[in-house]
């Protein structure tokens, strides 16, 4: 998705305690920088404007999450909307960081000691020409990056409205060999998760009648 660029989202993140600028200082010890290395720590990868990640966060604040990024208008609106959530709730931000990095070197920031344990991935881009699918989320080369930080039976959470992407998404878990414990080719008339939580894009596609494809799958 393209967003309009934003002036305030740079200073208003540089300010925030809940955003961090270098990233890289914190490979293998991100449970530090939480302050509670007890924590399971999860990850979503292309947070986008953090509908996700703030509803997530506030209900589950026994987690630490990482949310990820590439561009400082959408993390802008991510921090706000996290503040929003906390807000109502009465909170301090206390359990997730926003932070800018390329999700394709993702092995710079995070390492085995990190222990991830799950992995959060919502309606990436697809990628659909055949010489840019390797830059998929989920493509192998991906998923052979995420094995190095993932703890043994880490998860990923998936979800896409794309049918080529997920069909695709399928051969490519078996390939690196992760197990798809469930799998929906549609997520709201078949539930596989504890709590779904809807999507800006989720809500979107679900209105035009676009089945909402999902999956869970376990790293061996």
């Amino acid at each position: 998705m393209r967003i309009r660029y934003k002036k305030w989202a740079r200073p208003e993140l540089e300010a925030s305690k809940f955003y961090e600028d270098e990233p890289e200082k914190w490979k293998g010890k991100w449970c530090e920088h939480f302050g509670d290395s007890s924590l399971p720590f999860m990850l979503e990868l292309g947070c986008g404007k953090g509908t996700f990640i703030s509803q997530l966060a506030v209900e589950n604040l026994g987690v630490n999450y990482l949310a990820i990024d590439l561009v400082d208008a959408m993390l802008g609106l991510a921090k706000r909307n996290v503040e929003e959530s906390y807000k109502e709730a009465n909170l301090n931000v206390g359990n997730v960081i926003l932070t800018r990095f390329d999700i394709e070197r993702i092995n710079l920031i995070l390492d085995k000691p990190d222990k991830v344990r799950r992995i959060y991935i919502n309606f990436c881009n697809p990628w659909p020409r055949g010489k840019h699918r390797k830059k998929r989320l989920t493509h192998t080369r991906q998923l052979e990056k995420y094995k190095e930080f993932l703890i043994d039976g880490g998860e990923i959470y998936f979800k896409t409205d794309d049918d080529e992407l997920f069909d695709s998404s399928l051969y490519y878990f078996d390939e690196c060999g992760f197990e798809i414990i469930s799998k929906t080719y549609d997520l709201h008339s078949e539930p596989i998760f504890e709590r779904n939580i809807e999507t800006e894009h989720e809500k979107m596609f679900s209105e035009q009648g676009i089945k909402i494809k999902a999956l869970i799958a376990k790293l061996k």
